[in-house]
């Protein structure tokens, strides 16, 4: 994607702990509540969100449409004073498609897929799910979501760990197996402008 500054600014997070993530439970298109931890850095966001944007005019929100990035951007919403009614609710956004390893425990998969699960980058277990999401199909359907992007748009984007990774990638041009290896934090978002990704954490 082109760089240039006078581009689109995207404020890009991933929803907050859910209960799967700190069971270590593979989610992809499942899903599960937040935590007390998770609610709590959907909140922290929202200041965080607040401060960036200046209290939100001119910008918009677009989310993943799974339940844990709906519940993560209505509290966001709320604390960020923006009109939760106005969000846009984009599948693009949404996490790989894991197929039947949604649901398992990365213990129990390690145990029944031990050569599966030592890939990192592209080699990554979550795009060798059985009748799972490829990396290039991940690629194609959040490379349409940045494609609709107008030069004055200013998003505040809620998705999730992988999609979050490749996304970034994406816009930076880099290389797929090195921005799979970047990280999936829940305590800080990603603020994408002219061609280059800042990590922010979030406000306390």
């Amino acid at each position: 994607m082109s760089g240039a500054a006078s581009g689109p600014v995207i404020l890009l997070l991933r929803h907050g702990e859910t209960v799967s993530n700190l069971e270590k439970r593979v989610q992809g298109h499942a899903d599960s509540p937040l935590t007390p931890a998770g609610i709590a850095q959907a909140r922290r966001a929202g200041r965080t969100v607040a401060a960036l944007t200046g209290g939100g005019a001119g910008w918009r929100v677009v989310s993943s449409p799974l339940g844990r990035c709906a519940c993560t951007t209505g509290i966001l919403c709320e604390i960020a004073g923006l009109d939760f009614r106005r969000v846009g609710f984009d599948p693009r956004l949404a996490e790989i498609d894991t197929g039947p390893f949604s649901g398992q425990t990365k213990a129990d998969l390690e145990q029944a897929h031990p050569d599966l699960m030592r890939g990192g980058g592209l080699d990554h277990w979550a795009f060798k799910a059985p009748g799972g999401e490829s990396h290039a199909a991940l690629s194609a359907r959040l490379t349409d979501w940045l494609g609709t992007l107008a030069p004055d748009d200013r998003v505040v984007a809620v998705s999730h760990g992988i999609a979050g990774r490749v996304l970034r990638g994406l816009y930076l041009g880099q290389d797929p197996d090195a921005a799979m290896r970047a990280e999936s934090p829940q305590e800080a978002l990603f603020r994408l402008a002219g061609g280059t990704v800042e990590r922010i954490p979030y406000l306390p």
